[in-house]
C-alpha cells in the first residue's frame, strides 16, 4: 500500500519550498508598494503552517520510497502546489472563485499559459507581485517541481530516481552523471544560465528590468504567460522577437544534450542526437514553407515573413504559445502546419510540452519498418534512436501512450460538445491543454476565451494540463484498481 506518512513528509517539505518562493513575491510587493502585499503574506503563513503540519504528521516515516509512493508523490505535489498557489489570487480578489484561481495556477505550473484573465494590463495593474508570481510559477514548473527539490535536497528521501522517472518527460531517460542529484544540479544550472542570459538579452534590447525578468522566465520555461495583453508584440521590436525566438528554440532542446554541447563542448552531440536533428529539420522546413505562404498570399516582405514564420513555428512547437503577429488572419494552411507542430512538440527533457519529437520520430520509424516488412516479412527491423535499437517494451509503451493520448483528447472533446461548445473550439481547447500550449482562444475567433468556459470544462482542462505535463500514465495509474492492491 501507499506509505501515507512518507507522502506527508515529502509534500510538507515541498510546501516549505513553495513558501520560500512566495517570500520573493512578498519582497516584490513591498518594493513596489502594491496592494497585493497582504494576500501574499497570508498565503505565506498558511503555506508554511501546512508544510510544518505535514512534516509533523510524517516525522517518523521510513525513508525508502516504493514505485507506488513515487507516482502518488508527484501527482499530489503538483495538485498541492496549485491549490496553495491559487490563494494569492483569491485573497486579493483578482480572481474571485476557486475554479478560476486553480485553473490559472495549474496553467502556470504546467507551463500551459492559458489564462482566465482577459485583460492582464488592467486587471493586474499595479499588482507587480501577482504578475511576478504568474511568471515564477511557470519557471519553477518548467523542469519539474520535484526535480528542483532533488537538485537542492538530494538526501530528501531514498528512491529519488523513482520520483524523477515519474515526473520526467519522454520515453528515454538520459543521464550525464551516475548520481541523480548531480545530474539535476547541472541541468538546473543550464536552465538558470539560460534564464539569466534571456533576461539580460531582453534588457539590452530595450525592455525595462521588470518586463525582462518576467519575459525571461516565461520564455525559457516555454510557458507563455505575459504581463501585456499582446505579449511580445507589445514592444514592436524585431530585436526582442529574435531574442524570444532564439531562447524558445534553445529551451526546446533536451537539457542534457544542451549541457553536453555548451558545458562539455561536445558539439558532435548535435549530429549524434536523432531527436535534435529531427526537431531542427522540422523548424527550418516548416518556417520556410510558411515564409513562402506569407510572401505569396499576405504580401509580407522577406525579413518580416521569415521572422514571423519562424517565431510562430518555434513558439507553437515548443508549446510556448505566444504570438508576434496577427496569426488568426493567416491562411488556413499555415494553421494546419502549426497545429501539427503543436501536437508534436519539441525535445524530451526540455521545458516544452506536447507529444515530444522523439516519440514522433519513433512512430515514423515504426511506420517505415512496417512498409519494409511487407517486402521482407522475415527481416529483423529494430527502431533505432541515436544509433541504438530501442527495446520492444519502449516501442510498445510508445504505441500505448499515443493511443491514450488520442483517447484523452477525444473524451474531453466529447464532453465539451455535450455542454454546447462548437467542434472547432472543443478540439483546439483539448489539444491546447494536453499539449500545454495555452493558445489565446481569441486569436482564432472573438467568441471564446478561457475565462468564458463553463466551470466544469475548466476542471477538465486543469486535469488535461496535469496529464499533459506528467505524461498521462503517471496520473491515470492512480485511478486503476491494481494501484491500490497490496500485491
Amino acid at each position: 500500500m501507499v506509505n501515507l506518512k512518507l507522502i506527508y513528509k515529502i509534500i510538507g517539505l515541498l510546501l516549505l519550498i513553495e513558501a520560500a518562493f512566495m517570500t520573493t513575491c512578498v519582497a516584490m510587493a513591498l518594493y513596489f508598494r502594491g496592494s497585493d502585499t497582504w494576500p501574499f503574506i497570508f498565503t505565506l503563513v498558511i503555506t508554511t503552517a501546512a508544510g510544518f503540519g505535514l512534516l509533523r504528521l510524517g516525522h517518523d516515516a521510513p525513508s525508502m520510497m516504493t514505485r507506488r509512493d513515487s507516482y502518488a508523490v508527484v501527482t499530489l505535489t503538483w495538485l498541492t502546489f496549485s491549490i496553495f498557489g491559487s490563494l494569492p489570487y483569491l485573497f486579493s480578489g483578482i480572481i474571485g472563485n476557486p475554479t478560476d484561481a486553480f485553473f490559472e495556477t495549474m496553467s502556470g505550473f504546467t507551463t500551459t499559459g492559458a489564462s482566465v484573465l482577459n485583460d492582464v494590463e488592467s486587471e493586474l495593474y499595479l499588482h507587480h507581485a501577482m504578475l511576478f508570481w504568474r511568471s515564477l510559477s511557470q519557471w519553477v514548473g518548467g523542469l519539474g517541481i520535484v526535480f528542483f527539490t532533488i537538485a537542492i535536497l538530494p538526501s530528501m528521501v531514498s528512491g529519488s530516481m523513482r520520483v524523477f522517472s515519474a515526473e520526467a518527460t519522454g520515453p528515454i531517460r538520459s543521464k550525464m552523471h551516475p548520481r541523480l542529484s548531480t545530474n539535476a544540479k547541472w541541468i538546473w544550472s543550464v536552465y538558470l544560465a539560460l534564464t539569466i542570459g534571456c533576461i539580460v538579452a531582453y534588457a539590452l534590447a530595450g525592455m525595462d528590468w521588470f518586463s525582462a525578468l518576467n519575459y525571461g522566465m516565461t520564455t525559457t520555461a516555454t510557458g507563455g504567460f505575459s504581463i501585456h495583453n499582446d505579449s511580445i508584440a507589445h514592444f514592436h521590436s524585431a530585436a526582442i522577437e529574435y531574442i524570444g525566438l532564439a531562447f524558445q528554440f534553445l529551451s526546446g532542446i533536451n537539457f542534457t544534450v544542451l549541457y553536453m554541447m555548451v558545458i562539455k563542448r561536445q558539439f558532435k552531440a548535435f549530429y549524434k542526437n536523432s531527436e535534435l536533428r529531427f526537431y531542427s529539420i522540422l523548424v527550418v522546413g516548416c518556417s520556410l514553407w510558411i515564409t513562402i505562404i506569407l510572401m505569396s498570399h499576405q504580401g509580407y516582405d522577406l525579413e518580416h515573413a521569415i521572422r514571423s514564420a519562424t517565431f510562430q513555428v518555434v513558439s507553437l512547437m515548443t508549446t510556448t504559445g505566444i504570438f508576434c503577429d496577427h496569426v488568426g488572419s493567416w491562411p488556413h494552411l499555415t494553421w494546419m502546419i502549426l497545429s501539427i507542430l503543436m501536437f508534436i512538440g519539441a525535445c524530451a527533457g526540455s521545458t516544452s510540452g506536447g507529444f515530444k519529437s522523439v516519440r514522433a520520430l519513433m512512430i515514423c520509424k515504426v511506420i517505415q519498418n512496417e512498409f519494409r516488412r511487407l517486402l521482407h516479412p522475415r527481416a529483423v527491423l529494430p527502431v533505432k534512436i541515436n544509433g541504438h535499437a530501442m527495446p520492444s517494451a519502449t516501442v510498445q509503451n510508445l504505441l500505448a501512450f499515443f493511443a491514450v493520448y488520442i483517447l484523452a483528447c477525444l473524451g474531453i472533446v466529447g464532453v465539451m460538445l455535450g455542454i454546447g461548445i462548437d467542434i472547432t473550439n472543443s478540439v483546439v481547447i483539448s489539444l491546447s491543454c494536453i499539449n500545454n500550449v495555452g493558445l489565446p482562444l481569441n486569436e482564432l475567433g472573438p467568441d471564446m476565451t478561457w475565462g468564458s468556459l463553463p466551470p466544469l470544462i475548466k476542471w477538465f482542462c486543469s486535469l488535461l494540463m496535469l496529464m499533459g505535463r506528467l505524461e498521462i500514465f503517471n496520473v491515470l495509474i492512480l485511478l486503476t484498481p491494481s494501484y491500490w492492491k497490496d500485491n
